[in-house]
């Protein structure tokens, strides 16, 4: 069944003639994904991969259903981009651009909340239902994303977009597969946490267990491990938290802009504690993520 996109869904790109978009939207065009047009202000009359490009999004939702939207436009132009996208009616909005000011971004993410419409990211790849719909950039060439991403039991949420095609290509060989993966976004204010998520995994038949990588800064684990203890999930979940060596170097910054680590909450080794205080299984290494669900999914289905 999936989390958040289906068979069905349609999106749209803005930003479609970037070097990026471009790259991505044939890469989605070949996995099979559904895309209705493109945006790119004064280029409107124009196609990519067959995709016809328009001057807004209106434009476009006028005319047609539109269920999501793919903004990676330059920074500076990422937060009117979004807000067009949330005015033209559309509800799932994933924002690849990254570096977005916090204030900027929590405007978007309140914008879009009072709206009725969820963002994912910024600074993310999206969101893959496998061999169903990739709606973003995750996986890359169309090739290697079925490769790396099968049909499965696992939900896959991270914080680092390379890091969610590493461990769904480790879940995959292990006979598990995903549900659906999510790239969350690496950047300080995201626009839909662990914890904001789970819910939809929740609901979701084909879900079994979660998987959630975590790198150090940011209270999203903190989070997570709140939700995890006032609410009786029926899914296990393992996490792995990256950049332990962070504990011992206050305020420095480990790949993405989110992960300074700012505040006690925000070190890997707090974030350990409190997740393996809620019943969350951490795994040590990337390696034990597979056998660490199986365990957890056969002691599930043994309490009934």
């Amino acid at each position: 069944m999936g989390v958040l996109v289906h068979k069905d869904f349609t999106f749209i790109v803005q930003g479609i003639t970037g070097r990026e978009a471009l790259n991505f939207t044939r890469e989605c065009l070949e996995y099979g994904s559904k895309i209705v047009g493109g945006v790119t202000p004064g280029r409107g009359g124009r196609e990519v991969y067959g995709v016809p490009v328009y001057d807004t999004v209106r434009e476009i939702t006028t005319t047609r259903k539109v269920d999501g939207s793919v903004v990676t436009v330059p920074l500076a132009f990422a937060p009117d981009a979004a807000f067009e996208a949330v005015d033209a009616g559309i509800r799932l909005i994933v924002i690849i651009t990254e570096g977005i000011p916090r204030r900027d971004a929590a405007a978007i993410i309140e914008y879009a909340d009072l709206r009725g419409a969820r963002v994912i990211g910024p600074n993310c790849l999206g969101i893959i239902v496998p061999d169903v719909c990739r709606f973003g950039s995750l996986g890359g060439p169309a090739v290697d994303c079925r490769k790396a991403f099968k049909p499965g039991v696992v939900g896959v949420m991270s914080r680092s977009g390379g890091m969610t095609t590493e461990i769904c290509n480790a879940l995959s060989t292990a006979g598990l597969g995903e549900s659906t993966a999510i790239s969350i976004g690496g950047d300080p204010v995201i626009g839909s946490t662990y914890a904001e998520l789970m819910p939809l995994f929740e609901a979701d038949a084909d879900t079994k267990a979660i998987v959630i990588y975590s790198e150090p800064g940011g209270t999203a684990e903190a989070e997570l491990a709140r939700w995890a203890k006032e609410n009786k999930s029926r899914l296990p979940i393992v996490a792995f938290v990256a950049g332990r060596f962070m504990d011992d170097m206050p305020g420095m910054s480990f790949g993405h802009a989110g992960t300074v680590v700012e505040t006690k909450v925000d070190s890997p080794a707090d974030k350990i504690r409190r997740m393996r205080e809620a019943g969350i299984a951490v795994a040590d290494e990337i390696g034990d993520i597979p056998r660490l669900v199986k365990d957890r999914i056969e002691a599930a289905a043994a309490r009934g």
